[in-house]
């Protein structure tokens, strides 16, 4: 795994390009972007990853701003819908190969070490978090800086921009001591599944309790 200022600086230079005036809505899960950052060989192949995982996070964002919009009818929101749960689908699986990729990687070396106390989420998780975030300040920076907001608006973003900067920070730091410490054995961590169930047609009983013409 790299630096956590390398993912940060790695989820802020992609949401500006895809942001940009050139940004497509269909270049997503497939393939990564654009070159992640400067790594090649694991470092760089775990940095695409990180990369897929935020353009998911990215994609959900302003999937579900659809179903905001005021204008939106019942079969745009449920189409929007299926859609959000494909996304968020993609996004747990991401999460979850990121710590199977970190997991694969420290096996070689004896890690984490078994005795060591437990950490309450894996790396991929706070990623995943990190993620979230850099969305969050994206766009808050956008209203901090609107030239047609109502007056107080651009302070109240600022506040907000600021208590979210320190958040991220805050989870980068624990992020990369979380790393040290697993390196070093004195801390380790676990692969949380997701086991999510709403998109299972074998787990959710709103799905296999329907037939194609109705209940069954």
């Amino acid at each position: 795994m790299v630096a956590a200022t390398e993912i940060v600086q790695l989820h802020d230079r992609l949401t500006r390009e895809w942001h940009g005036p050139n940004a497509g809505t269909d270049d997503s899960l497939s393939a990564p972007t654009s070159e992640s950052g400067s790594q090649s060989g694991p470092a760089g192949a775990w940095l695409a990853l990180v990369e897929q995982q935020h353009r998911a996070n990215f994609d959900l964002w302003h999937i579900e701003d659809e179903a905001r919009a005021p204008g939106a009818n019942d079969a745009e929101i449920a189409r929007v819908k299926r859609q959000i749960d494909r996304t968020n689908q993609q996004r747990s699986d991401l999460v979850e190969k990121l710590d199977s990729e970190i997991q694969e990687w420290l096996k070689a070396s004896e890690l984490p070490n078994p005795n060591a106390p437990l950490n309450s989420e894996p790396p991929g998780m706070m990623i995943d978090r990190l993620s979230i975030l850099a969305l969050k300040i994206y766009h808050t920076r956008e209203e901090a800086d609107r030239k047609d907001a109502p007056t107080g608006h651009a302070e109240l973003n600022r506040g907000r921009l600021a208590i979210l900067e320190e958040q991220r920070a805050d989870l980068a730091g624990c992020l990369d001591a979380l790393w040290q410490e697993t390196l070093g054995g004195k801390r380790r961590f676990k692969l949380y599944r997701q086991l999510k169930m709403y998109n299972d047609p074998t787990l959710n009983p709103a799905i296999y309790g329907r037939t194609e013409g109705g209940r069954s």
